[in-house]
């Protein structure tokens, strides 16, 4: 199995999920993007759900697949952009268009 390591004692709380989550892993980390982007892009994501600790392990393991320091600023600062512009965005809703 290829689970990563958080979710490892699965494997023996209960095989028949682990297997399914094992699959589930390797579908999504198989495709055109390369380790790199898509450790960026679960960080992003991570940060968006207020993740701290998925955050730091995942910048971590961007630093050893070679990204930058300013290539993980970028990507949280994205994060950011989009968390905070929804917000906003639902917010609007407390006024209805034509009243100000």
């Amino acid at each position: 199995m290829t689970l990563p390591p958080f979710l490892k004692s699965l494997t023996s709380r209960d095989p028949a999920l682990a297997e399914a989550v094992d699959h589930l892993w390797q579908t999504a980390n198989s495709g055109p993007l390369d380790a790199k982007t898509r450790t960026l892009i679960t960080m992003a994501l991570d940060c968006s759900h207020g993740a701290a600790g998925g955050v730091t392990s995942l910048a971590n393991q961007a630093r050893g697949l070679g990204a930058s320091d300013a290539e993980i600023a970028q990507t949280l600062r994205l994060a950011h952009l989009i968390t905070g512009m929804n917000a906003l965005l639902t917010g609007n809703a407390a006024f209805p268009e034509g009243k100000k």
